[in-house]
C-alpha cells in the first residue's frame, strides 16, 4: 500500500519512511505502507491532538496523548509521537496494536518522557508538534504532524522538575531510608531523609536550600513533630539525616488500594533563583511498609 501525506492549515506534509524516524515507534507503520509521492489535500485534519497527564503517569515519568477523532467514521491509528524542545528525544506512544479511534472520541495513549533538554537553545516556548500515522475507511494510510495542545503546561512542569532533580543531584543525593520505625501506638512512624553531598569539586553548583516539605496523599507531619524546613545542602557539606515524623493524611477505604503518588516526598527546593518541587521515591521496601503502616494506623481511628 502506498503511503499519502496530508497538509492542511496547522498540517504540514512529512518525508516518506527517512532514517530520521527509524527510532519511532512510527517506523514500523512505515515500513509497511511503503514510500510513495506525497499528495495533499483539502479536507480538514480528522484528529485533534492533546497532551495531559494522570497521577498514575505522573508517578511514572510519563504522559498522555489524547486523540481526539473529529470525523463521523472509525479511524485507525498506528503510531503517535510528540516533540518538543523541552526534550532531547521524541515522546512516542508505546505501540502494541492498533488503535480504533471511535467517531467524534477522545482516547488517551501512554508515552515515556524522555531525557529533558535542561540546557537546550531551542525556543523553551514553542508548543509542542504532533504526528501521527492513521487510516480511514478506505483510504490509503496517511502520515501527518501538526501542533499539539499542552492546555496545563504538563510538558513545561514536568521538564522543569527533570532538569531540577538532575541539578540538585548534582550537588546531594537524596533518597528515604528503606526501614521504617513504627510507633507503639501504631498512630504514626518515621521515615529518614537522608541527604549525602557530593564531595568538594565534583560540581561547579554551591547549593541548594530545601524550603519546605509536602505531605502527600497518603502522608502528613504530625502537628506536634512538624517537618524541618530551610536545610541549606552544599557540595562538600557534611551528610544529614532528617527524621520525619508521619501519620495517615486519609482513611477512606481506596486510601491504599489507589494510591499513585502517595509514597513520593514532595520537597519544595530553591537553587539560586529557580524554585520547584523535586520528588523523592521511596524504595519498594519502604514502600510497603509505608502502606501497612497506613492500613494499621487508619483501623485505630
Amino acid at each position: 500500500m502506498m503511503g499519502r501525506k496530508v497538509t492542511t492549515g496547522r498540517w504540514r506534509s512529512i518525508p516518506a519512511c527517512t532514517t530520521v524516524l527509524a527510532a519511532t515507534l512510527l517506523t514500523a507503520a512505515c515500513d509497511r505502507s511503503g514510500a510513495g509521492a506525497a499528495t495533499t489535500s483539502a479536507e480538514p485534519p480528522p484528529i485533534t491532538i492533546e497532551v495531559n497527564q494522570s497521577r498514575d503517569q505522573y508517578g511514572k515519568q510519563a504522559i498522555l496523548i489524547q486523540l481526539t477523532n473529529t470525523t463521523d467514521a472509525e479511524l485507525t491509528v498506528t503510531g503517535a509521537r510528540l516533540t518538543s524542545p523541552l526534550f532531547s528525544g521524541d515522546i512516542s506512544w508505546e505501540q502494541t496494536e492498533a488503535l480504533k479511534l471511535p467517531p467524534r472520541q477522545p482516547k488517551s495513549l501512554p508515552a515515556r518522557l524522555p531525557a529533558p533538554a535542561c540546557h537546550a537553545s531551542t525556543d523553551a516556548a514553542e508548543g509542542p508538534s504532533a504526528t501521527v500515522r492513521f487510516t480511514e475507511p478506505g483510504k490509503e494510510s496517511t502520515e501527518a504532524t501538526t501542533g499539539a495542545d499542552d492546555p496545563f503546561g504538563v510538558l513545561a512542569r514536568n521538564s522543569g522538575e527533570l532538569c531540577l532533580s538532575a541539578d540538585v543531584a548534582a550537588v546531594a543525593t537524596m533518597a528515604l531510608d528503606p526501614t521504617l520505625e513504627v510507633a507503639p501506638d501504631a498512630r504514626t512512624a518515621v521515615v529518614r531523609l537522608v541527604i549525602s553531598p557530593s564531595p568538594t569539586g565534583a560540581t561547579t553548583t554551591a547549593g541548594f536550600s530545601v524550603e519546605s516539605i509536602d505531605q502527600t496523599t497518603l502522608l502528613a507531619e504530625t502537628p506536634t513533630d512538624p517537618w524541618p524546613r530551610d536545610i541549606e545542602v552544599t557540595s562538600g557539606g557534611s551528610g544529614r539525616e532528617l527524621a520525619l515524623r508521619i501519620r495517615p493524611a486519609r482513611c477512606d477505604p481506596h486510601a491504599v488500594a489507589e494510591d499513585k503518588v502517595g509514597t513520593l516526598l514532595p520537597l519544595r527546593i530553591k537553587m539560586g533563583e529557580r524554585q520547584g518541587l523535586v520528588k523523592i521515591p521511596a524504595p519498594n521496601q519502604l514502600r510497603g511498609l509505608i502502606y501497612d503502616f497506613v492500613t494499621a494506623a487508619c483501623a485505630k481511628q
